[in-house]
């Protein structure tokens, strides 16, 4: 089965279900299986070229992830090939397909017995509840939902029968487990879950993926500093500007925000604390001196890996809130933008490597000559060694 995978950890965790379940049934003959995502245009633009490119190969495409969604179910394929009349001249040749298996469900652990990544990908919710107005998720994966512990246990548990060594939470908004409503963080369990992570199993690495910063309270900032957490924890903050995050409809602002990255400079680990962050530049409305705030934010506080976008106004196809609103910022000034924010975030990654120069670092060897620190550097690795285990390295 050959496939492509766009983004998200979520497409990472179920393209594995996929996988096993294509092994297991009949299916058209050449296949092809596409994950794919929605976060941009430039994303929807790639994911539309390559199903030409294998349609015009003679593969059959099967289609899961966001495109294939509306409101977590299948799209029907009526609409589908009213946004993508394009495609409509090959739909013998497409299958639209759910975000997992019909013979699983969301709430059921993972049967694969192959995990294709070293580190294994753990949902514990779904679909989100915020509308944020730059965002299509809510309008594909549907509202916001929990996942049973017992079954998130159980999945780890497999994972480490199987020799693996580090998980990651995933989301689309991790701390947000268990809430009735994604808008209502006083309701999160997530610690909860960690804590219950903590005493039921041994697995040595537990990496949290995108956190929201309202989530994050005094008994989360007790619980992570468990060695077995690892110390690089990325946040879903899109600006540092108040203006920009209320026309986002972003359900915190910069005292929140100041607060929490406050806190996080301040845990003591025996290496350095990295610290990432999904940065937009170029929103509706966006002025030099709102800008200008965001980039001394990170300066201020070292985020040192960050995942930079230019606002996608969605033109293309399906649209989002933001596309309509006035003021929006013109293509060459986000260019800029994003040249002169990647310059210091680059910056910022280079000074933090060299803080971790001299430290011996525990290694998850993710292929024969790479591997990841627990605090998330990429290092390269002079000898030749086992995907999947744990070595120690001096940064240098």
């Amino acid at each position: 089965m050959e496939y492509s995978i766009f983004w998200c950890r979520l497409n990472k965790y179920y393209l594995n279900q996929w996988i096993d379940y294509f092994r297991n049934h009949d299916f058209a003959d050449n296949p092809y299986l596409i994950t794919t995502c929605e976060v941009t245009d430039r994303a929807k633009q790639k994911r539309v070229k390559l199903a030409k490119k294998k349609l015009s190969e003679w593969y059959h495409i099967y289609i899961t992830g966001c495109w294939s969604l509306k409101r977590g179910k299948v799209i029907p394929e009526k609409q589908f090939y009213e946004i993508y009349p394009d495609l409509s001249p090959f739909s013998d040749s497409i299958t639209l397909l759910g975000e997992y298996p019909e013979r699983t469900s969301i709430f059921d652990a993972s049967k694969s017995k192959e995990n294709i990544y070293t580190k294994k990908y753990i949902v514990i919710q779904n679909g989100c509840d915020n509308y944020c107005s730059f965002c299509l998720t809510v309008h594909k994966r549907g509202a916001h939902q929990t996942r049973n512990m017992e079954k998130i246990i159980e999945e780890v548990k497999n994972f480490e029968k199987q020799g693996g060594m580090e998980i990651v939470l995933t989301w689309v908004n991790i701390a947000a487990r268990w809430c009735s409503n994604s808008t209502k963080p006083n309701e999160s369990q997530f610690v909860f879950l960690l804590k219950n992570i903590l005493e039921k199993t041994t697995i040595q690495r537990i990496r949290l993926s995108s956190l929201w910063p309202e989530y994050l309270d005094d008994d989360f900032f007790r619980i992570i500093e468990n060695p077995r957490i690892m110390p690089h924890f990325h946040l879903s903050i899109q600006s540092f500007s108040n203006g920009v995050l209320q026309r986002m409809r972003r359900n915190y602002d910069s005292e929140i925000l100041g607060n929490v990255l406050t806190k996080i400079r301040s845990l003591k680990r025996e290496i350095p604390v990295s610290l990432g962050a999904d940065i937009i530049v170029g929103f509706p409305g966006e002025t030099e001196k709102e800008f200008q705030e965001t980039v001394e934010w990170v300066k201020k506080y070292m985020v040192n890996k960050i995942h930079l976008f230019p606002f996608s106004d969605h033109h293309i196809w399906e649209k989002i809130p933001a596309s309509l609103l006035p003021d929006q910022v013109d293509t060459i000034i986000k260019k800029h933008r994003v040249k002169d924010l990647k310059k210091i975030a680059d910056e910022l990654a280079n000074e933090f490597y060299q803080l971790n120069m001299g430290i011996v670092h525990n290694v998850l060897v993710e292929w024969k000559w790479s591997g990841w620190t627990e605090n998330y550097l990429k290092v390269f690795l002079d000898s030749k060694y086992k995907k999947g285990q744990i070595i120690q390295m001096m940064i240098s």
